[in-house]
């Protein structure tokens, strides 16, 4: 077989790729030319083949190893490898240096610039900064709505939502980032909405009482299968930064000394209005954690969350950087 090229493996644009991999208990290897993974089941073991030229992130949560040649292979198809906890809780959550997850993006090429001068032309503006936030608090409201309040979620009995109830909340929370003027401020408005939301969610589910645990430190069901969802998309707001060539350090929002602010960021467009209720709903479901991940696959795809961040980042971008020019 013919040596494929690197650019032969990213003929398929980023946002438009189908597959994200959230792996456990198995090897990734290159077996006859091809990625694969393994599994051991008894005394066989199972080769499963892993598109590279169509993949977006790969997660390797417990019990997983990676091979010199597959890590090669990753990065000549722009694949991001991330190393994450099992059952999306982090594997760095008892170290003292808090890592939700640990990306490891491809070397072997450089990325546009563009984007990356126009951020940083008004990074260290507090005020550019500032609204740069607001433009992504203003996508993630959007989102929301058009999510939550779309006609497929109101037939869903298991959602049964007051659409004049989550009016009002966006509504407010969108009247008072008009007057935000500083980052602690939106942080805690953020908080407001987001703690409001979950009440919402756990309302319209009929869950009972529900409180977000910190650092993946929740026992219940619901609070498991929002830190696994999440992870997703951090993987696709890891994605959505390499792509653009945007460290992760370049925060608006999550604090300048964050490691990862930026992917928390870009995370927070899509988390509330996808992830969320899905946790939910599979939790009172009683779907386990494979059913609940390929679900929330299938929405991040369908609602082409990885698109939205990409056009986000470099309409911000652009816009900011240009206007500090």
């Amino acid at each position: 077989m013919d040596q494929l090229k690197p650019s032969d493996l990213k003929t398929i644009l980023h946002s438009k790729r189908s597959n994200i991999y959230y792996l456990q208990y198995c090897r990734v290897l290159v077996n006859g030319g091809r990625v694969e993974y393994v599994t051991d089941e008894g005394k066989r073991s199972l080769y499963w083949n892993i598109p590279i030229a169509n993949t977006t992130v790969i997660m390797l949560g417990t019990g997983t190893s990676v091979t010199q040649a597959a890590m090669r292979e990753f990065a000549r198809a722009g694949v991001l490898v991330g190393f994450c906890g099992g059952n999306g809780t982090p594997l760095y959550a008892a170290n003292e240096v808090e890592a939700a997850v640990s990306w490891l993006t491809s070397q072997s090429e450089y990325r546009p610039t563009e984007y990356l001068q126009n951020w940083v032309s008004f990074w260290f503006d507090e005020e550019k900064r500032i609204a740069a936030a607001v433009a992504f608090q203003r996508v993630r409201i959007e989102q929301i709505k058009k999510h939550w309040l779309n006609e497929r979620m109101a037939r869903q009995e298991e959602f049964m939502i007051q659409p004049s109830v989550l009016q009002a909340l966006l509504e407010r929370f969108e009247k008072n980032l008009i007057t935000c003027t500083s980052v602690q401020y939106l942080l805690t408005q953020e908080a407001v909405l987001t703690k409001a939301l979950y009440k919402l969610a756990a309302q319209a589910t009929k869950y009972g009482e529900f409180t977000r645990a910190k650092r993946g430190g929740g026992a219940d069901i619901a609070n498991r299968y929002l830190d696994h969802g999440n992870y997703l998309a951090y993987g696709l707001a890891a994605t959505a930064c390499w792509v653009t060539g945007l460290p992760h350090g370049l925060t608006v929002l999550h604090g300048k000394t964050r490691r990862g602010g930026l992917v928390f960021d870009v995370a927070d467009m899509i988390k509330d209005a996808l992830i969320l209720p899905q946790a939910f709903i599979s939790a009172m479901a009683g779907e386990d954690e494979q059913e609940f991940r390929q679900r929330c696959i299938a929405g991040l795809q369908k609602a082409e969350a990885l698109d939205l961040m990409i056009e986000t980042l470099q309409s911000t971008a652009n816009y900011l950087g240009r206007a500090q020019k």
